[in-house]
């Protein structure tokens, strides 16, 4: 296994340090360096999620018609009075609700999955460079602080501005919009991957779909 890792750092080592001499000064360049090393896990963690996206497109969709189908006939049960049917319908709507929620969390985690592998190069490289922390932030995190601290400061940099350039490259807006059908609003006609469209309606809160008053639960 060490082996196998050890192969994989040298074959990303020219790329990946190659923005750490773009300048003579070595602070300046570690900097400019693990920017660049930030963006591309940031970059590299969208095309994990696009691509679990296309690979279980299937699975979201149909996760989404149970959705939608279920509340809708759980709101037509309501309509007609039987409460009975209105809440096992109803709960069968949350429960496909929660497995297409958690099925989302697993895909946003996997926007990180590249990280460790940036910090393992990072630690082959830099394991032994700290940064001094001046006054006030040494009373926070200490008199230095590692690669691991400006690396994942930089990384929240790259994903703030990502947000904002994602629009304008070609490949990644597309991905956005497959995070948008993804979690967007379920529509009874037109499935999309939601966890609003199972927002159950409670007897309080909805009325009689006909116009009559509501049938207390």
């Amino acid at each position: 296994m060490n082996l196998f890792s050890d192969s994989v750092l040298r074959l990303l080592e020219m790329p990946l340090i190659a923005p750490y001499r773009w300048v003579d000064n070595p602070v300046a360049g570690f900097f400019i360096g693990t920017m660049c090393l930030a963006m591309m896990t940031v970059m590299l963690g969208e095309v994990v999620i696009s691509i679990s996206i296309r690979l279980n497109r299937s699975h979201l969709n149909t996760l989404t018609r149970n959705i939608v189908h279920h509340e809708t006939l759980s709101m037509q049960a309501y309509a007609e009075g039987d409460k009975t049917s209105y809440k096992a319908l109803n709960q069968v709507a949350h429960d496909a609700w929660g497995k297409h929620f958690f099925t989302m969390v697993a895909y946003s985690a996997g926007m990180l999955s590249p990280v460790p592998f940036a910090l393992a190069w990072m630690q082959h490289r830099f394991h032994d460079v700290d940064f001094i922390m001046g006054w006030p932030l040494h009373f926070i995190f200490g008199q230095t602080v590692s690669y691991v601290f400006i690396f994942i400061l930089l990384y929240i940099l790259c994903r703030v501005l990502f947000k904002y350039l994602r629009p304008y490259l070609p490949y990644f807006k597309n991905v956005q919009k497959m995070l948008d059908a993804a979690g967007g609003t379920a529509s009874p006609t037109q499935p999309v991957a939601s966890g609003a469209g199972a927002d159950a309606r409670s007897p309080e809160k909805s009325g009689d779909a006909s116009g009559t008053e509501p049938v207390a639960p």
